[in-house]
């Protein structure tokens, strides 16, 4: 079974893969000493998968956990309106700030 099967299709919507795309997939299979299946290097949605697939994970920064720039003004606006403070903790954890955002809408 290739990856083209198990994944669903229409025909319809096939879409040929982009040139950027297939040079990042050799890349990553370059980087990890794999081949790159003929099979999938003809439909983006395939080769999509097989990036996911064979790409390499990502590390940890050291700010990863904060939450992003658009999530605090966003919750700084929210604050703002119902003339609240944004607790301090909820600027070093960003599931925290997540969970104060949706409880304040």
């Amino acid at each position: 079974m290739t990856y083209h099967d198990t994944l669903a299709s229409n025909d319809y919507h096939h879409l040929p893969v982009t040139d950027r795309q297939i040079r990042f997939a050799q890349h990553i299979a370059q980087m990890r000493g794999v081949d790159l299946p003929a099979d999938v290097q003809d439909d983006r949605r395939a080769l999509s998968s097989w990036i996911d697939a064979h790409k390499p994970t990502v590390q940890q920064g050291r700010f990863d956990a904060y939450p992003t720039s658009k999530q605090v003004a966003f919750a700084e606006r929210i604050a703002r309106f119902k003339r609240r403070q944004v607790p301090p903790e909820c600027f070093r954890d960003k599931v925290m700030m997540s969970r104060w955002i949706d409880s304040n809408r």
